[in-house]
């Protein structure tokens, strides 16, 4: 656990978030009391969906056709 005054936490602001980051607990202290509690921040686990996109993309019927400017080349 760090315990640091709002003095020195502004100058070490970046080991401070690293610390915390890292799973310390980080208390930033003013008027002698803990003030502040750092902690970072947790990224929520996102599940793909099947068919999430169901009806949101389209194809062309003539996708597969080939193309005219290429005929010269598919002879």
């Amino acid at each position: 656990m760090v315990q640091i005054s709002v003095d020195k936490a502004q100058i070490g602001l970046l080991d401070l978030i690293n610390a915390a980051i890292r799973g310390e607990r980080v208390w930033i202290i003013a008027d002698r009391q803990r003030a502040v509690q750092l902690v970072p921040v947790s990224r929520p686990v996102r599940h793909r969906q099947f068919g999430s996109a169901k009806g949101l993309i389209t194809m062309a019927d003539d996708f597969d056709a080939p193309m005219p400017d290429f005929s010269e080349y598919t002879e």
